[in-house]
């Protein structure tokens, strides 16, 4: 495994870090407090291929690789985790999961359009009754007239009002559990498909989380992607590489606090010395700083191996476990060196912490990450 970043992965890291600190920073707060999704960003981080980081470029993609991909999302969080958030569903999530598991048809109509960030994509996992439960999904889609009609509703779904291409799964044979579950594409406007209650969150408010209803929705079968009952296991394997969004988003996040409180304890004043002096604080920074690279080699070597083609089933869920609870722990580290200020909106650690803890649920909690290690770790054993 490669340690380090090669000498173009490193000119990727610090044009997305001046985009990031230019672009983005001074809007940090304002978008926060509005939770205002600021779709008049998307073709910018078009113009530098970040709304096709994987994909070939005969889909309209960067045809960068996973590695690439992580320190790319990592940067965007290290300024606001939000707009990362948002980067990561709309690639590792709805447009690569037509791209993995689409038709020809179905990539030139749509993988390319969300790539070239023409189109912003959703994906529809989660129910109100199916959460980590993903097999338990209550939304159904019943064959009629050579097509489907669709009824039920996804929960806390990234761009849901907003997304323009969004692909949910639904239960096509209930008898079949998990067996008969089944992806489809939905575009934004169809008769029965729309947005429903926007979430008011604790943190990541710049990144539009809604439900999305489906009311008698008929779609043809040309919207369905794969074989009929593939759905929950393509899910999973999109979940596989998602997951190595998430670590990154984590380490981002991270990185982003842990530079707040150095730069905060070098100026800060505390019996006639900055309180970076003081051994105390200069032990939390050593823990941070061990934890944050555990987490961020973590995360590269689940890239590598996808970029290799190989599993990371095992490999991705210990990167977001370990990552998203680093960057939980450091935030929080964060704002106890910011002391009474960090507990304020006038400094940057409440806002990582707030962010942080998405990163410890979304696409899969904890706890069920060390499920998805153990069942892993125990079928390798002897």
């Amino acid at each position: 495994m490669q340690y380090e970043l090669n000498e173009d992965q490193q000119q990727i890291k610090m044009s997305v870090r001046e985009f990031a600190e230019s672009e983005i920073a001074p809007h940090v707060h304002e978008w926060d407090e509005a939770q205002h999704f600021p779709v008049e960003l998307v073709p910018k981080l078009a113009e530098l291929g970040l709304m096709g980081v994987i994909f070939p470029e005969e889909y309209g993609g960067a045809g960068m690789g996973y590695i690439e991909y992580a320190t790319i999302i990592e940067e965007i969080a290290r300024v606001d985790p939000s707009i990362g958030l948002s980067v990561a569903a709309h690639n590792s999530l709805c447009t690569n999961h037509i791209f993995m598991f689409g038709n020809e048809a179905q990539k030139k109509k749509y993988v390319m359009p969300l790539a070239q960030g023409q189109k912003l994509g959703a994906w529809g996992l989660t129910e109100a009754g199916a959460g980590s439960d993903a097999s338990g999904t209550r939304t159904t889609a019943v064959r009629r007239n050579g097509g489907w009609t669709v009824n039920g509703s996804k929960n806390f779904i990234t761009h849901a009002i907003t997304g323009d291409t969004c692909v949910a799964v639904a239960s096509t044979d209930r008898s079949k559990g998990n067996k008969g579950i089944t992806a489809f594409v939905f575009e934004k406007g169809m008769e029965g498909f729309s947005p429903a209650k926007k979430e008011n969150k604790l943190g990541m408010r710049a990144s539009e989380t809604a439900s999305v209803m489906f009311e008698d929705c008929y779609i043809d079968d040309a919207q369905r992607l794969g074989n009929e009952g593939e759905g929950f296991l393509q899910a999973m394997q999109i979940l596989d590489g998602g997951r190595i969004s998430i670590a990154a988003l984590s380490v981002g996040i991270a990185q982003g606090a842990y530079e707040a409180a150095i730069r905060y304890a070098k100026q800060r004043e505390q019996f006639g010395k900055p309180i970076a002096e003081f051994q105390a604080i200069q032990i939390k920074f050593a823990d941070m700083a061990t934890e944050i690279d555990a987490a961020r080699l973590l995360t590269l070597r689940a890239a590598q191996m996808k970029d290799a083609g190989k599993r990371v089933t095992k490999e991705s869920a210990m990167a977001k476990l370990f990552a998203s609870e680093v960057a939980v722990r450091v935030a929080e580290h964060s704002i106890q060196i910011h002391g009474g200020y960090g507990y304020t909106k006038d400094y940057p650690a409440e806002k990582y912490w707030r962010d942080a803890k998405l990163c410890t649920i979304g696409e899969g909690t904890s706890e069920i990450q060390r499920i998805v290690i153990a069942k892993q770790v125990l079928k390798e054993s002897f």
